[in-house]
């Protein structure tokens, strides 16, 4: 039944019958078409406000709660539903774990339409909460309002906000007092952080203005307890920069790391700045099974430690060493599956297109006194050619590890050339994974999948499919 309220329309009496995309769920309207919602979970029937009407398909809220799914629970953050992360904090980790599985057989089976093997298990987070290393928070004189707080007539008070973006909203945070993502002194730290700049009058960011002297926040840890605290500044006010660095430090000693950046561009990027070191060392180092690994405020790592060290055995087993094998890490980042490997490889070639991190993958296997491993930068779609190939050897495993947008057509061809015994493919993104796969299928045939979530209460999955030569 739908019923209309000026230009909206509510659809009553509506079952979810699945988990979408980007951590929406999907139930179908009465006139056929497919309905995406926010904090429902499949089984829960609900009315259903529209708020956006496309051709195929309408984008709505549940209004209204009629029954709730014997999958539901109750979130335990004060802040669900609105920071927009924890998306699915309110289904079952079971269920969670049900509909990662299925999203990833669904985009190999109907993106890639390849033969299949029978998939292994998901493998679950031991830790559903307090997971992440690496957090990032934003400043901001204007804090993101309730629509109770817009409605009353009561003096706000204070509104500056340390926190997350709203959704699709770039310049409204959301302030934060307890988030359940990366463990304590997390927390305190941040929260510390605000008070501080409270009373001290210090100013937060105006993104609307570009004025304010306090903008971002990151937070790095690790298994071995580093901390790393790095703030941006926009305005370059030493006085005030360092009375709060100093707080930090005397009231969290076990900083490790202390650093800051002046800001001052259009956006928060760290990547093109000039990072200072205020207290301790610039890195903070990570430990998997004897190895340190050092990360530095730029460093990408796998933001979720415990279940990166699972992912990298499952990678190591679906390769299967011997000790004989020359082994090519394409997309090595620092190099933390090419080092992890070795023990079990006769030579290990990194490629990574960021210069830094090969830098980081270097000094690391020289802090590991790792010899058989060799890291080269480049563009993979230009430096994994037949010339590199000839002058380091045919490699008899590839393992291969994209961002999102998967592996450049070239690189394929390229590996379809050169046709290892067996390529190794880790992905984020199953629905470019299962377009690789495809265009590899001619030559190689998968004969072992298994998903890994990385990241408990969200919608994103891990993969890792083994392609062995026809």
């Amino acid at each position: 039944m739908a019923r209309k309220i000026t230009n909206k329309i509510v659809f009553d009496h509506i079952k979810v019958l699945d988990a979408g995309a980007k951590g929406v769920s999907v139930a179908k309207a009465p006139d056929g078409k497919v309905i995406f919602i926010p904090n429902v979970v499949p089984g829960d029937v609900v009315d259903i406000q529209t708020l956006k009407k496309r051709k195929a398909y309408y984008e709505g809220k549940a209004v209204k709660f009629h029954e709730f799914s014997e999958h539901r629970i109750e979130p335990i953050c004060e802040h669900f539903g609105v920071c927009g992360g924890c998306k699915w904090q309110n289904m079952k980790y079971s269920q969670q774990l049900y509909y990662k599985q299925n999203e990833v057989k669904n985009h190999l089976q109907r993106i890639g339409k390849i033969e299949l093997p029978e998939f292994e298990p998901i493998l679950g987070s031991e830790k559903q909460f307090f997971y992440r290393n690496k957090m990032e928070f934003g400043f901001s004189n204007s804090r993101w309002l309730t629509q109770e707080e817009i409605d009353s007539q009561d003096d706000l008070g204070n509104r500056n906000a340390l926190g997350f973006h709203i959704p699709k909203m770039w310049d409204k945070i959301l302030d934060i007092n307890k988030c359940h993502l990366q463990e304590d002194p997390s927390n305190a730290i941040r929260n510390e952080i605000r008070e501080f700049a409270n009373l001290n009058n210090l100013t937060f960011f105006n993104p609307r203005g570009h004025e304010g002297l306090l903008r971002t926040l990151m937070l790095r840890t690790v298994s071995t307890g580093e901390i790393m605290v790095l703030i941006q500044f926009f305005e370059d006010d030493k006085q005030n920069r360092e009375l709060l660095l100093d707080h930090l430090f005397d009231k969290f000693p076990q900083i490790t790391s202390l650093q800051y950046v002046i800001n001052q561009k259009a956006n928060d990027t760290l990547y093109d700045t000039n990072i200072k070191l205020y207290k301790g060392r610039d890195y903070i180092l990570e430990e998997m099974e004897g190895l340190k690994f050092s990360i530095n405020a730029k460093s990408f790592y796998q933001t979720n430690s415990d279940q990166a060290y699972e992912l990298y055995k499952i990678t190591r087993d679906f390769a299967g060493l011997t000790g004989n094998e020359i082994v090519y890490d394409l997309y090595t980042g620092t190099g933390t599956i090419a080092q992890f490997i070795s023990k079990k490889a006769k030579k290990v070639i990194g490629v990574e297109s960021v210069p830094e991190a090969i830098e980081d993958a270097k000094a690391n296997a020289k802090r590991n006194e790792i010899t058989n491993c060799e890291f080269f930068v480049g563009d993979m779609k230009v430096v994994f050619n037949e010339a590199f190939i000839a002058q380091h050897g045919k490699p008899d495993v590839i393992i291969t590890d994209p961002p999102r947008d998967g592996m450049h057509k070239e690189v394929v061809e390229q590996l379809l050339k050169i046709e290892p015994q067996k390529i190794v493919y880790v992905s984020c993104n199953s629905a470019t994974q299962a377009r690789d796969l495809a265009l590899m299928d001619e030559k190689y045939k998968v004969t072992r999948v298994r998903p890994v979530d990385m990241f408990p209460q969200t919608h994103h999955v891990e993969n890792v499919v083994l392609l062995e030569k026809r």
